[in-house]
């Protein structure tokens, strides 16, 4: 996305982009993207001066301020500013643009550029997040990214995509955190909550026998082993997602973007469903190690709080659960209006559920039976279907009776988030199923990964349960097959936790976690970083001298007469 040249650059310069960063020949030139979520309604203004070649760009409000940024409180030298392009007196819409904000000889902030740190956080202090506001700043006509738009020197403009193309950058970046980001902290906290789980004893499970290991007992493997299996299925899910945006983008570059929708539908709808799961994952991993688990030592708690962020940056969750109801409610409306198979043979292959035959009712006669892909994937198209159904339902209702179209949707919001929600885990669903056929060639690991795959597809259908009975699509006597098959799994997943989470192939020095090293020894550790607590440098505590002091001048105080 940033191949193109820079005047501001000189012509021999090497530059190596990893993340938000760049290194030329003359030093590090820091890269910090500016973006928001409501992007059409971006403030901040571009407007292109055909006199000097120049595009102007300006934060016209205090709202307009760029706010959150990674490196942009005092790193970076450059940013890459959304803004809204105004050339020939026409708004073009969201465009992108380089544009210089620090000296790169002293690093002072350039004239127009107002900079600085947003100040502390829940975590990520080392981050040194941003603010930035532009006061007509100006910057070359070269500097707006120009693949899929240009501004002729005259101030014409040419359109060389379709106007989502503008979004291609923030699919780019979700795709990338799937897995660079947010899937590995949840890995981590799996890691350390099962490795801990196996060195802590607690009661007896016989009489005479020893303390028994907590991961022995079934409500801890409940706990952790749901969130071991999302692991495995985000993973095959994500690398799914990374080869088709890789497919994708070689047909974008060639000006296809029929496929963009879609793509742009799967990393939302992922990313929303990965940092949801994996925040209540490694909150639950921190619960299952009890009292230590909420120490720092254990590691834990800064994974959380680190994970929690994934909510809400890159876009808000609940906003991107919404897009992809826009996508799924286009979809379905593009299968009542066209009659036959044509609709299936059109549609995206992540929607092509929607015209597919209706199965009233789950074929399942005993527990086995949920251990069918086939079986628990086809119930979840079901629901997923049903809700989306229903949501396009409640939406024509409302727009019959009167209401118009935006009224309708903000009025149906909360069904319309229900199906979204729906459609994503039929999504991780079908794709796990699907890895698995790929290792046919291994059958010992297929049979371990499968059983994880089972528990996956299980435990949403016993947590949503009601989506399952309400058209009477499950039975009460199925949804106990279900929990059998569900509860029979957990013993059989016991005897691979441990190898299935060191597969994650974390160093020790990686998880920082006296629960969670590979030698087990957890108690050793947590006194050794104990000792070397601040607080215990000191024999005397600054407690003590403080009640001393308090103790000293109330003796001195002379006694009152009530």
């Amino acid at each position: 996305m940033l191949r193109q040249s820079w005047d501001m650059v000189s012509q021999d310069c090497c530059m190596w982009c990893v993340g938000c960063a760049l290194q030329n020949s003359r030093g590090p030139i820091h890269i910090s993207v500016a973006i928001g979520t409501f992007l059409q309604g971006l403030e901040t203004e571009a407007t292109y001066d055909a006199a000097t070649q120049e595009f102007v760009i300006h934060s016209p409000t205090l709202t307009a301020t760029k706010w959150w940024p990674g490196d942009l409180g005092r790193s970076a030298t450059h940013a890459l500013v959304q803004a809204q392009l105004i050339c020939s007196g026409a708004r073009r819409g969201m465009h992108a643009f380089i544009v210089p904000i620090r000296s790169l000889q002293d690093h002072t902030p350039l004239p127009g550029i107002t900079v600085g740190d947003i100040g502390p956080k829940m975590d990520f202090d080392q981050m040194d997040n941003g603010f930035l506001q532009l006061n007509h700043v100006r910057v070359p006509r070269e500097n707006m990214l120009s693949r899929f738009a240009q501004v002729l020197p005259d101030g014409t403009y040419v359109k060389l995509g379709t106007a989502q193309s503008n979004y291609l950058p923030m699919v780019v970046v979700r795709v990338e955190l799937l897995l660079g980001e947010i899937l590995p902290l949840l890995q981590k906290a799996c890691v350390i909550a099962m490795r801990y789980s196996v060195i802590r004893r607690q009661s007896q499970l016989q009489p005479s026998d020893q303390e028994a290991k907590v991961l022995d007992y079934q409500t801890q493997q409940q706990k952790l082993f749901p969130q071991l299996a999302i692991s495995y299925a985000f993973h095959f899910l994500a690398v799914s997602l990374l080869e088709f945006f890789q497919r994708s983008y070689s047909a974008i570059l060639n000006r296809d973007f029929s496929i963009l929708p879609e793509l742009h539908a799967l990393s939302t709808g992922m990313k929303a469903m990965m940092s949801d799961f994996c925040t209540q994952g490694a909150e639950m991993c921190r619960r299952a190690c009890g009292g230590h688990g909420y120490s720092k030592l254990s590691g834990l708690p800064s994974l959380v709080t680190k994970v929690s962020a994934s909510c809400t940056y890159e876009g808000e969750n609940t906003v991107l659960y919404l897009q992809v109801a826009r996508f799924l409610v286009k979809n379905y409306l593009q299968t009542q209006m066209s009659p036959g198979s044509a609709p299936q043979r059109s549609l995206p292959p992540s929607v092509a559920y929607l015209a597919a035959p209706v199965l009233a009712r789950c074929p399942a006669q005993r527990a086995a039976d949920f251990l069918c892909p086939e079986l628990y994937t086809t119930a979840w198209a079901h629901v997923a279907a049903r809700l989306i159904k229903d949501s396009v339902h409640h939406l024509q209702t409302l727009t019959q009776s009167g209401a118009d179209q935006h009224e309708a949707w903000n009025q149906t919001t909360v069904i319309h988030l229900q199906a979204a929600k729906a459609h994503c885990y039929y999504v991780t669903v079908k794709g796990f199923a699907e890895a698995l056929e790929k290792l046919e060639n291994e059958p010992a690991i297929q049979q371990v990964l499968k059983r994880l795959c089972d528990l996956h597809a299980i435990h949403g259908i016993l947590t949503n349960s009601g989506d399952f009975l309400h058209d009477s699509f499950l039975s009460g006597a199925q949804v106990d097959m279900a929990r059998t098959a569900y509860l029979d799994l957990l013993c059989l997943i016991r005897k691979d936790a441990i190898l299935l989470t060191d597969a994650f192939d974390f160093t020790d020095q990686c998880l920082n976690s006296a629960l969670g090293c590979y030698d087990g020894n957890v108690y050793e550790r947590l006194f050794q970083w104990a000792q070397k607590s601040p607080t215990n440098t000191q024999v005397v505590g600054w407690n003590y001298k403080l009640r001393k002091k308090a103790e000293n001048r109330q003796r001195t105080l002379p006694m009152r007469n009530i």
